[in-house]
Formats: C-alpha cells, sequence, structure tokens
C-alpha cells in the first residue's frame, strides 16, 4: 500500500483510522508498513444530527499514524474541501473496525 501511496507526498490527504478517526494533513511520509506522517493535521469531528453541538475540527499539527491504524488514505480535492464549512456538516458517526 505505501508504494502506491509515494504519488502523494506533499499532498494534502484523509486518512480514516481503525478507531473511526478523520484526519486531514498534508502527507509527508510513508513506509512499507503504511505508517504516515501528517503536517498540518485537523482532526474532524462530525457530530449526528441530533446533536445540537456544532460539528469541529481540531488542530493537531505533526501526526504520526501507525500502519495498523490506517483503513484508507485518499487525496483530498482542495477546492471543495475550502469550500465546506465543516461546523455545520452533521452525519453517522463512523465506527472502528476493532472489536474487543
Amino acid at each position: 500500500m505505501s508504494y502506491s501511496l509515494q504519488s502523494y507526498i506533499n499532498k494534502k490527504v484523509c486518512v480514516l483510522t481503525a478507531d473511526g478517526r478523520t484526519l486531514v494533513g498534508t502527507l509527508l511520509s510513508c513506509d512499507q508498513l503504511t505508517n504516515l506522517v501528517l503536517n498540518d493535521t485537523n482532526e474532524r469531528v462530525i457530530r449526528p444530527r441530533e446533536d445540537p453541538e456544532a460539528s469541529n475540527e481540531v488542530y493537531h499539527g505533526l501526526y504520526l499514524i501507525r500502519g495498523d491504524n490506517v483503513v484508507v488514505c485518499g487525496l483530498v480535492d482542495e477546492e471543495l474541501d475550502a469550500s465546506i464549512n465543516w461546523e455545520e456538516v452533521k452525519g453517522n458517526v463512523i465506527g472502528g473496525i476493532k472489536h474487543s
């Protein structure tokens, strides 16, 4: 997987993690185990429709994601992304893939 991510280096990506988090940042590095290093990383916390609290983004800066926690990594359409007010977005919570 990491070989195919080489073309994403220095580009804005969105990563879904095994525990259901959505992280957006610039991919700085990746390796054969799909460990990822993101810069200027924001975690998008999308609230359900019935939640009166607004959705938000939490800034994390430089962020390392272990490869076994990466579910999917994709390029972000930066023009479309910039046009969305993420505080107004509501949706279902993405569940994690790990079971106890």
